[in-house]
């Protein structure tokens, strides 16, 4: 049986793409979010001015979805790991379009919230709706890939 680190094993390779992606992920979204937080403590006019309310909805939305979109990606890595019920047909898609899906949701939220005209965020919220897809997807192509119960 190959082990995590076999480069010819596919659930392993994913096992630590997802592992290694997420702990990163994770860490750059706490960084955010303790970056927004100590911008509120400092009382910084650019984030808490009345005008500035749609820049701190879509930077807090973007370190909400990042944070849990990194969750989700150790979780997937976890889940891989622990069964080998899964049906590695549909994990290569699941696993692409989790990964862009933790790329595009936050950093659309990221980018319509850095730069925010009146109250509209910028062109960068473009990239939620593709985004929103495909973390859809990937969570569909996920649950297809459960295998049947064993009880």
């Amino acid at each position: 049986m190959p082990s995590e680190g076999d480069p010819t094993d596919p659930r392993g390779r994913l096992v630590t793409r997802h592992l290694r992606f997420g702990w990163w992920t994770l860490l750059a979204f706490t960084v955010l979010g303790l970056g927004l937080e100590s911008a509120h403590g400092l009382k910084l006019g650019w984030y808490l001015r009345p005008a500035s309310e749609a820049r701190r909805l879509m930077l807090t939305l973007a370190h909400a979805h990042g944070t849990i979109l990194a969750l989700v990606n150790i979780s997937f890595a976890q889940y891989l790991r622990a069964h080998d019920s899964i049906e590695l047909r549909f994990v290569p898609t699941a696993s692409w379009t989790l990964l862009a899906a933790t790329v595009l949701l936050p950093l659309g939220f990221f980018v319509g919230g850095f730069v925010v005209h009146g109250s509209d965020p910028s062109i960068g919220a473009w990239l939620i709706p593709p985004g929103a897809i495909l973390l859809i997807l990937a969570l569909y192509f996920i649950a297809r890939s459960v295998g049947p119960s064993s009880r």
